[in-house]
């Protein structure tokens, strides 16, 4: 494919990812393409995706050089402006970003030789009953991030408002949407409803909405479950609810997931991606759906998603499992499958690499 514009989001904490910054732009020089770094972290605040990305003169493929975090921050640029974008993994994790900083230059080749596939991520965003605000003096008491806030998300004007439906934010989370309480001695109280219909009112110290991209981050560690990247669903799950049900939902892409702080609950901060985005007051709801527009990420190989799962979780077999014989061998093997998995869209057998 054509690479005409190549803009970078670069961890800065990390030595790593200046170097492999650097191989990125004497990359773009050898290959007569244009480079922009994508500073998140401006001096005078920070800035909207859309100022940052047009800042950078519009980049057709987004480069991230560091972990989950950094790819997310490209994540929220690369959707703004329908870009593909390329994560390099300098994390600890690494759920996101797909190639390692050694071969980073590899990969630009590969890209521009069209040796990829795109793959098609679920995005988030949502309605509110108001305009989230940021009260003052909230970046100092909760520190959220490592730098200063993302402002809170302008309406989406070319969407119809009305009562009912609130206001449209401009808003895209790759991983989900949090409610969650500011006082440490009081949890929230929010009214849950699934596609209109009301589930049930809980008390806890958080409710997320996550895509199952994101099943694998917040979600994951509160309990909830696991889920092909490649599925179309809505993860709905509580954190400390202080009732008897405290299991995650997972809803269809068409079915909305609203919350509503209710009468006595205390105020409750709302984040999108791990990043402070406002504040809602009893009586405020959000209501989180699937986005209209997807991310595009590059992919250069199989994706091993359950490969990796095993890898970065450091799952181990039960010792039960594997006390009275050998342990399960790893799958799929390199023989063709039978005619009845014919039909599954099975990963490609394993190299002998």
């Amino acid at each position: 494919m054509t690479v005409s514009r190549i803009g970078m989001v670069v961890h800065g904490g990390r030595t790593e990812a200046a170097d492999a910054a650097r191989a990125v732009r004497a990359w773009c020089a050898d290959n007569d393409v244009d480079c922009s770094d994508i500073d998140v972290w401006q001096e005078r605040g920070r800035h909207s995706a859309e100022e940052e990305v047009e800042a950078a003169g519009d980049p057709d493929l987004i480069v991230t050089l560091g972990g989950d975090g950094t790819f997310l921050r490209g994540a929220r640029l690369a959707a703004e402006h329908d870009a593909l974008v390329l994560g390099v993994d300098l994390g600890r994790v690494g759920f996101l970003t797909e190639v390692p900083a050694r071969a980073v230059c590899a990969a630009l080749d590969a890209v521009r030789e069209g040796e990829l596939t795109v793959e098609s991520r679920m995005l988030l965003t949502m309605r509110a009953s108001c305009q989230l605000k940021v009260p003052s003096g909230m970046e100092e008491l909760l520190r959220y991030g490592r730098g200063p806030l993302l402002p809170p998300p302008r309406v989406r004007v070319e969407c119809e408002t009305g009562d009912e439906w609130g206001v449209a934010l401009n808003v895209t989370a790759l991983n989900d949407v949090v409610l969650e309480k500011l006082s440490r001695d009081r949890q929230v109280s929010v009214g849950v409803y699934l596609a209109g219909r009301l589930l049930a009112s809980y008390s806890a110290d958080a409710l997320l909405v996550a895509t199952p991209t994101g099943s694998t981050a917040y979600s994951f560690a509160a309990g909830g479950p696991v889920v092909s990247p490649r599925a179309e669903a809505l993860i709905f799950t509580p954190v400390a609810p202080h009732m008897a049900f405290n299991r995650s939902v997972v809803a269809a892409p068409d079915e909305p997931i609203a919350l509503r702080v209710l009468e006595r609950s205390g105020q409750a901060a709302v984040s999108i991606d791990g990043q402070l985005r406002g504040v809602l007051n009893p009586g405020d709801w959000i209501g989180v759906y699937a986005a209209p527009r997807r991310l595009r990420a590059v992919r250069l190989g199989p994706t091993d998603f359950y490969g990796r799962l095993r890898e970065r979780m450091n799952l181990t077999d039960a010792p039960a499992a594997v006390a009275d014989g050998s342990p399960a061998p790893l799958w799929p093997v390199k023989s063709p499958p039978p005619g009845d998995l014919a039909h599954l869209a099975l990963p490609p057998a394993p190299s002998d690499e």
